[in-house]
């Protein structure tokens, strides 16, 4: 049996969950989260604990189990709490401005890059060294933060580049090291 698939996912106040079918819909006061769920997996709720049952140990089915859990889980506590990932510029001359929605950045090339913002995201520039990509979908908010990363990343010698506030960049010697 799945840990993570077996585990009860609270519901908290002020948060609606509706199941259509293989349909989900989470609704809270951040907004509104959809999820198809895989057709095997049925989903029971009691007293504001919801959780995901499997009808048999085929493989696919238990391989879906704790993923769909994982899934809903987030989907709860992106439209209660939401989600945020911090990056931070480091480099002489590197640094980023908030033009409207979207993000203005300097790093190193002869043109400034614009990140436009998609829907759902928000950026906040608390300086103009440190980014925060703030929204309510997960996996959304992460695969931003990492395209935004992916337009300078860290390079291992001066470490300079954008990166995730808290990741430990391994630095190399230079040449003059023998």
């Amino acid at each position: 049996m799945s840990r993570i698939g077996k585990k009860p996912v609270q519901i908290p106040a002020g948060v609606e969950v509706a199941v259509d079918g293989n349909h989900i819909t989470v609704k809270g006061s951040k907004g509104t989260l959809e999820l198809d769920m895989y057709e095997k997996l049925t989903i029971e709720i009691e007293d504001n604990v919801l959780t995901v049952v499997r009808p048999d140990d085929e493989r696919e089915t238990r391989a879906r189990h704790g993923l769909t859990r994982a899934l809903i889980h987030n989907m709860v506590v992106g439209v209660s709490e939401g989600y945020s990932r911090g990056l931070e510029l480091a480099g002489v001359g590197y640094r980023v401005q908030l033009k409207g929605k979207d993000l203005e950045l300097s790093l190193g090339y002869s043109h400034p890059v614009i990140y436009n913002a998609p829907e759902g995201i928000t950026f906040e520039v608390p300086d103009n060294t440190h980014i925060n990509v703030k929204g309510i979908d997960k996996q959304q908010v992460g695969q931003v933060a990492a395209e935004i990363r992916g337009k300078r990343p860290p390079e291992p010698y001066k470490g300079k580049g954008i990166h995730y506030v808290g990741e430990h960049i391994r630095r190399k010697l230079g040449k003059a090291a023998k």
